[in-house]
């Protein structure tokens, strides 16, 4: 009998091992799909044109041109476009995060009447496509004279994305245990302290995880930015990039090289902090 147990027990082990080293082979592959091309488009925004057209797609760049992005960096304005999507997705993150701590604090903490229809209407936002907003935008804008304004794409980014925002923090602020509030309010703090001394140091996993979310949808944005603004001195690197393809239509490794540096700050964030992202949408699971 203790025979057939070990037995079983190597069979078991055995199976084990064959489908975690067939899952960790799937992963590989997977993972050379998704690093591929990023490569490719490295090497590709080292080379000239006569590379481009008359090597191998796949081909290493025979001498590596650097200067496509001094070029483009000088000559390309895409300095200026890299400046205005870092400080409008920081002002962005900052204000969605804020207010939605905000709300959530006064829905899932705070008893009134009309909290649960508060709610609603937030949760309703994920519903509206931005499409179908893009037009009441715009003429919104253009009476407050916000049409060509960062103003208008900070407004659109955080009205936008609260919805998400909210829902992910919900989850995390109905699972933080009442009776250090209760005590702080028993000690006499108001409610401005209990939130910012108490509730929202606490939540610091949470906002994490909603800050990473919300920056790479801002920085990868193009609608708004290519809607509400006209002027090269505000728009941001998504849409300067579309205006540069423009400029350089047939000097292809400029054109790669814009692209690398548009990808280049979200991947190094998202690499440095994409562990933050599962740990604050499982912290409600793990704390209740």
């Amino acid at each position: 009998m203790a025979l057939s147990r070990q037995n079983v027990k190597s069979d078991q082990s055995a199976w084990t091992r064959i489908g975690m080293t067939v899952l960790y082979i799937a992963l590989i592959i997977v993972a050379i799909f998704q690093i591929y091309p990023l490569i490719w488009l490295f090497l590709f925004s080292l080379k000239s044109n006569a590379e481009v057209f008359g090597l191998s797609p796949f081909a290493l760049p025979q001498e590596p041109k650097w200067e496509n992005y001094v070029r483009v960096w000088t000559d390309g304005n895409i300095d200026l476009y890299f400046f205005n999507s870092v400080w409008i997705t920081i002002v962005s993150v900052i204000l969605t995060v804020l207010l939605a701590s905000f709300v959530t604090f006064a829905i899932t903490r705070m008893q009134w009447k009309l909290n649960k229809l508060v709610l609603g209407l937030f949760m309703v936002g994920l519903m509206v496509p931005i499409h179908s907003a893009l037009i009441p935008l715009f003429d919104f804008f253009l009476q407050l004279d916000l049409v060509d304004h960062p103003l208008s794409i900070i407004l659109s980014y955080t009205a936008f994305n609260l919805p998400l925002t909210i829902m992910i923090l919900l989850g995390f602020y109905y699972t933080l245990p009442r009776e250090v509030e209760e005590a702080a309010v028993v000690d006499g703090c108001s409610v401005h302290r209990i939130f910012f001394q108490i509730t929202l140091p606490m939540t610091t996993p949470v906002m994490a995880t909603t800050a990473i979310i919300n920056m790479i949808y801002n920085w990868n944005e193009f609608v708004f930015v290519n809607t509400f603004i006209s002027s090269d001195k505000f728009k941001t690197l998504t849409v300067g990039i579309q205006n540069f393809i423009g400029q350089y239509l047939t000097d292809w490794g400029a054109i790669g090289a814009t692209l690398v540096i548009s990808i280049i700050p979200i991947l190094i964030a998202f690499l440095i902090l994409s562990d933050r992202i599962v740990e604050g949408i499982a912290a409600g699971s793990i704390k209740g």
